[in-house]
């Protein structure tokens, strides 16, 4: 059930059938929100038993004859050395079976703890949690196009990832707000993160220390002994494929995992040039730098809760540019899956991805191709679920509230279909008889608020009056519904000695150290 706060309508009228209390009603500023997704559908599974087992045999073959690069991770190296590994320099050699079964103590199950209860979400099973896109550095809008992001402009995301109903996660670095430094923009994202909105957020892992703050401001925000027994950020380690841990990703994994807080352990794939350019090579690599990196995170904390990510794509041959949307990207995708839940951990997959460079058709297309593969793959969480344009390089204000809006048609499929005796509607079967109409039997009454999914963006109106409204395409309804958002905004109420002790840690960090644009 959503969670509506609506103002009470005041002004109702009895008079023309109550066409006016109703049009009041649809135009009330209201703040709904959907709990994140419990799938009552079953996973696409691509791969066979014995196609699965092959690959799993494949990547510990991989792990132990070929192995993984800890680059300049002095301390990593030594944990591999006493858990049993086979150490040549900066080579890690993990033997069959070790990694497997430092992986079985990670929990199968995440709950990630929002400021307000009523936002938590499970990561894991049969959920998808749905969080915005991460990481691009510019922005675009139809009203000044392409830039680079501020932080008025990852302020502005914040705020309609908490007013978008579908989304259940603020994410994590939206667009990068250049006009930050480098060294403390992260700073400034979770505190917008923190105060302009109440749902789940992710740490920074930009550099170790930056991870540190990430934690220290979350126990200002839930309280030290709450974050040291509770997961309240997931944070996203990327590998560097082919086979090779980095020592900014790897400390930021120290940090987080002995801090017992969710990583997103995920390789950045693009198919044959960072893996081969088969799909059954590709996951065999992938598996094994999730192994790897799974298991160094239970060598740092028994128990930590990790995520097994997948992001990947496949390369234009032609142009050397990566795709999206492709029929190669969601067969690893299903295939990722299986794999996670064979591990028995959450997984991390999928999202809004295209390489268009406006929200056009391109976008469309490639969007929904990897959101309903994401939704059949069984991904427990979708980055990047909303708002990624041009291949992850621009954060779109219009494609993030289209597709914002779309992510209720998964919340719909992943529903099922409805067979108690109100579902199997007899009744109205009945009523109607051969010949007649359902428009206006009881049963159409009582569910035509609910039967069907709405856009909130879309237009469904006849020609006539499309055409009179100045023949507006999607990108220009998306346009409106921004500014239409933004003007609706609501704060989330906060304690203030919190917020104070917040701003607080912010100002004396940023005065710590001069500001650096590296």
């Amino acid at each position: 059930m959503p969670d509506s706060i609506s103002p009470e309508n005041t002004s109702r009228r009895r008079s023309r059938g109550g066409g006016a209390a109703r049009r009041a009603e649809r135009t009330a500023v209201k703040l709904e929100f959907e709990r994140f997704i419990i799938r009552r559908i079953p996973n696409f599974e691509i791969l066979d038993q014995e196609a699965v087992e092959l690959i799993e045999y494949n990547a510990e073959t991989v792990l132990a004859e070929i192995g993984v690069d800890f680059v300049d991770c002095p301390e990593a190296i030594e944990l591999w050395r006493n858990a049993g590994a086979e150490i040549d320099g900066e080579r890690v050699r993990i033997p069959r079976g070790l990694a497997r079964k430092l992986c079985a103590s990670a929990p199968n199950n995440i709950t990630q703890h929002a400021r307000n209860p009523k936002r938590n979400v499970e990561i894991g099973g049969k959920s998808l949690v749905l969080a915005p896109v991460y990481g691009p550095p510019f922005v675009r809008d139809q009203d000044d196009g392409r830039r680079y992001g501020t932080i008025d402009d990852f302020q502005k995301f914040v705020k309609l990832g908490y007013m978008s109903k579908y989304l259940h996660h603020s994410g994590g670095t939206v667009c990068e707000p250049t006009d930050v430094a480098v060294n403390k923009r992260h700073l400034d994202m979770l505190y917008a993160h923190m105060t302009l909105s109440d749902k789940p957020f992710m740490g920074s892992v930009t550099a170790p220390e930056r991870a540190q703050d990430s934690v220290d401001m979350a126990k200002i925000l839930f309280g030290s002994d709450f974050v040291d027994q509770n997961a309240v950020m997931t944070s996203l380690i990327n590998i560097n494929s082919p086979l090779t841990f980095d020592p900014i990703m790897v400390g930021a994994l120290d940090v987080y995992a002995r801090a017992n807080q969710a990583c997103i352990i995920s390789p950045f794939i693009v198919g044959g040039v960072m893996a081969p350019v088969s799909v059954a090579g590709t996951l065999t690599q992938l598996l094994a730098e999730v192994l790897a990196g799974v298991a160094y995170s239970q060598l740092l904390r028994k128990g930590a809760p990790v995520i097994f990510g997948a992001f990947v794509t496949s390369i234009d041959m032609n142009s050397g540019a990566p795709t999206f949307g492709t029929p190669e990207a969601s067969k690893i995708l299903y295939g990722a899956g299986q794999l996670a839940r064979r591990l028995n951990l959450p997984f991390r997959s999928g999202g809004g991805l295209c390489g268009a460079k406006l929200p056009d058709a391109q976008a469309a297309y490639e969007t929904a191709n990897t959101l309903n593969a994401a939704l059949l793959g069984g991904v427990n969480f979708m980055l990047h679920a909303c708002g990624w344009l041009e291949g992850g390089l621009v954060s779109s204000f219009e494609k993030f509230v289209m597709d914002a809006d779309q992510l209720g048609v998964l919340h719909s499929i992943a529903n099922g279909i409805d067979i108690s005796e109100n579902g199997q509607a007899l009744d109205a079967i009945r009523e109607v008889q051969p010949g007649g109409h359902y428009l206006g039997c009881q049963h159409t009454q009582d569910n035509f608020k609910d039967a069907f999914w709405r856009t909130e963006v879309l237009d469904y109106k006849p020609f006539e009056q499309w055409s009179e409204e100045g023949e507006r395409d999607a990108a220009t309804l998306a346009n409106l519904k921004v500014k239409k958002m933004l003007a609706e905004y609501q704060k989330p109420s906060i304690d203030p000695a919190i917020d104070e002790a917040l701003r607080e840690f912010v100002q004396t960090r940023k005065a710590a150290e001069p500001d650096s644009f590296v």
